[in-house]
């Protein structure tokens, strides 16, 4: 809680874990939250890419910076990187759970394995669920609060035309109400959560150029204002939830996507 604006937003002293925050929107708020202060451990698969980001952050920033390997679709993964992060940093203060995967296809054209919505439905839902378990656990028993930050999309509620996301969608619009479900749960320990919904961002894949220019021209004349997001957009509202200043906010889905989920 807050009583006037000074330092309202800093994180100096807080730990932070940013789950994919090597690249991304996930680098967008982990570069933020450094740049507000908080120590950062990117929990990740690519390790070269993220010592990359860690090298460069501990040039330009005063906090603690570190790698842990994780694949949020293992239970032990999960469980080891939040003990071990929360050993060498002293505490775990703020979880991102940014990690995703953006699967399509129309459900009769799936082949019978199913793999492609069994996936994306274990990273985008599951792998959230793993994090906030572990996590939240040891912020109860910490005993000081804590903030989780889920990641979602305006996928959660929407239908992407003409592309068929089926299971993108319905994992986004899940992590959504797990969201609500803990923010009501995790209340009573000092525990806030809320979702982020991010709309079309400039990550490396549209940086690159792909999809072409010419689809990316169609997808903006949709968006209200004009122009994707840039993920460090994304990391000031992520900087806001973490901070003191939304004390008085949990159990919030917040769509920022240029007004493209109002034109849909």
């Amino acid at each position: 809680m807050i009583d006037s604006m000074n330092g309202a937003f800093s994180l100096v002293g807080k730990t932070a874990i940013v789950t994919g925050g090597n690249r991304g929107i996930g680098l967008g708020i982990a570069e933020a939250f450094a740049q507000q202060g908080a120590n950062v451990a990117i929990c990740c698969r690519d390790e070269e890419k993220a010592n990359q980001v860690i090298a460069d952050f501990r040039q330009k920033y005063e906090g603690k910076f570190e790698f842990y390997r994780l694949d949020v679709m293992s239970r032990e993964d999960c469980k080891d990187v939040s003990l071990a992060v929360a050993r060498d940093f002293g505490g775990i203060d703020i979880l991102v759970n940014n990690s995703g995967i953006k699967t399509g296809g129309k459900l009769l054209e799936m082949d019978e394995s199913l793999e492609s919505w069994e996936t994306c439905i274990d990273v985008d839902l599951n792998g959230v669920f793993r994090m906030c378990y572990f996590v939240g656990k040891l912020m109860r028993d910490a005993g000081r609060g804590g903030r989780i930050i889920n990641i979602t999309s305006n996928a959660g509620e929407t239908v992407n035309k003409p592309n068929s996301m089926g299971a993108y969608s319905s994992a986004k619009a899940g992590a959504n109400w797990l969201t609500k479900n803990l923010a009501y749960e995790l209340a009573e320990y000092g525990i806030r959560v809320n979702a982020i919904a991010p709309g079309y961002t400039m990550t490396r894949v549209f940086a690159e150029g792909e999809p072409l220019p010419k689809v990316l021209d169609a997808v903006i004349s949709k968006i209200p204002v004009g122009r994707f997001g840039q993920p460090i957009e994304i990391g000031a509202l992520a900087v806001y939830l973490a901070s003191d200043a939304s004390d008085l906010m949990t159990g919030a889905v917040l769509t920022i996507d240029g007004g493209y989920s109002l034109a849909t």
